[in-house]
């Protein structure tokens, strides 16, 4: 039976959540949390589990790596899996990078599995196969049936099909394929096929990104109104508009013209992507609502814009952030502000 080594972190191996984030690598015999949906589908056998604390790996990324790879040296598996991260930031990229490492020095074919608009897809996707999964949790099932059945193929030393095929993300790798038909051929097709209306893909993938154009500087800071942003989730105490911890699709606005400081108790982080211990004790470290009053009674700054506009940023979507964007810039444009300090965690 061939070995399988997985990894999964604090809150999947139910250690704890935020409060034990910074619990360091410990090894476990046997598949642990979402190992055990694994088991009895692998051509093979998972031996042991990597508990590892997001905050400890994110912390400490060098000695967590060759802790780890300390674990893959004496198991010698024949396989790495981690995760499946989904959109999780800092889980997705311990996955990431050590799925990456692993087989950048063993040689251990690895697996991990994250959404599309995970970080660690862009950061890792050329040094690990990385599948693709739903947002949350919720596509657990889905998630582990697709890498399942990569992972028996690397077990077994068979070739991967293309990527869309097996359900990976491309990893930059070109190929030659001989096809029937000459690629003039195939394109006109390609051509005929979309003035029809019909469906149809390229062969040849090309990446589209967006184009943002930097705003002008602002001319004169002790003239300017400036505004405060934040996906750090800095709430009034108690969250009074159910601001999601993660997954936002609405900002607040809340009235600062009288607040001088934030104190510990009247506001809170929300955010759940991030120990929110410090931020709950000190919300200006993520607010700096302080510092901005001083510049203004200082005149460094002309005016700050008497509402904080806050949401979290933790695992919302890209069409998401992008309306929450737009309706922000209309609110500050219409009130005359001339800039924004946003902050995040």
């Amino acid at each position: 039976m061939k070995k399988v080594l997985f990894y999964t972190n604090q809150f999947f191996a139910q250690v704890g959540g935020e409060e034990k984030a910074s619990t360091p690598p410990e090894v476990r015999k046997g598949p642990v949390g979402p190992g055990n949906i694994f088991k009895g589908l692998l051509d093979g056998e998972i031996v042991a589990t990597v508990v590892c604390g997001d905050n400890f790996y994110a912390g400490n990324i060098l000695q967590a790596r060759e802790m780890i790879y300390a674990e893959v040296l004496r198991i010698k598996p024949d396989l790495f899996i981690a995760g499946p991260a989904f959109d999780a930031g800092r889980f997705g990229v311990a996955c990431g990078d050590l799925c990456s490492y692993i087989a950048e020095k063993s040689g251990i074919p690895t697996v991990t599995g994250l959404y599309e608009e995970n970080p660690a897809v862009d950061m890792y996707k050329s040094g690990t196969i990385i599948v693709k999964t739903g947002k949350s949790v919720a596509g657990m099932k889905k998630a582990v049936n697709t890498m399942t059945a990569i992972a028996n193929k690397l077990l077994n030393g068979l070739p991967l099909g293309l990527p869309d095929e097996e359900g990976y993300f491309p990893r930059g790798i070109r190929e030659n394929v001989f096809k029937e038909r000459t690629g003039a051929e195939r394109a006109l097709d390609l051509l005929m096929a979309k003035l029809r209306g019909e469906p149809y893909q390229s062969e040849v993938p090309i990446p589209v990104y967006d184009k943002v154009e930097p705003a002008p500087p602002i001319k004169d800071l002790k003239t300017a109104k400036l505004a405060i942003v934040t996906t750090g989730g800095i709430v009034p105490i108690k969250n009074p508009d159910r601001l999601p911890a993660a997954t936002a699709k609405f900002f607040k606005s809340y009235d600062i013209y009288a607040v001088s400081i934030f104190k510990e108790g009247e506001f809170e982080c929300v955010h759940a992507g991030y120990d929110p211990v410090y931020a709950n004790m000190d919300p200006n470290r993520v607010v700096p609502v302080d510092l901005m009053k001083e510049k203004a009674a200082a005149g460094e700054i002309g005016e700050l814009y008497p509402y904080l506009i806050s949401t979290t940023g933790n695992s919302t979507s890209v069409a998401d952030a992008n309306r929450m964007g737009k309706e922000i810039a209309g609110i500050l444009k219409k009130e005359g502000v001339d800039g924004a300090i946003m902050t995040s965690t």
